[in-house]
């Protein structure tokens, strides 16, 4: 599902500064997408994603910047992984209380 692997970026790259540049040749964006995709062999809908995310980056679109979906996601990735320490330090606090219930019991 992740294109980044696939494709390098110099590709994506040039492929959507193709898409800009060649776009009056065509009768749509649409159009110029499907025949720059077969070129560098990737679909149109693919080519698409690219252009829409490259807007963003510029600004020219409402949305989420590379940089800033890269932030959310070691974001998301660090509470996560919080989460599950909290979940860990519960269960051993929990442990360790009732050993200590347990050893004040015998006494």
């Amino acid at each position: 599902m992740n294109t980044s692997k696939r494709y390098s970026p110099e590709v994506r790259e040039r492929a959507v500064r193709m898409i800009f540049d060649h776009q009056g040749e065509h009768d749509s964006q649409w159009a110029a997408m499907a025949s720059i995709a077969a070129k560098i062999g990737c679909t149109a809908e693919t080519l698409r994603k690219w252009v829409r995310q490259a807007k963003r980056d510029q600004g020219l679109r409402e949305g989420l910047t590379t940089s800033e979906r890269e932030r959310l996601k070691a974001l998301e990735r660090e509470n996560r992984e919080l989460k599950r320490a909290n979940e860990i330090l519960k269960t051993a606090s929990a442990f360790f209380a009732q050993a200590e219930l347990d050893r004040k019991l015998r006494r």
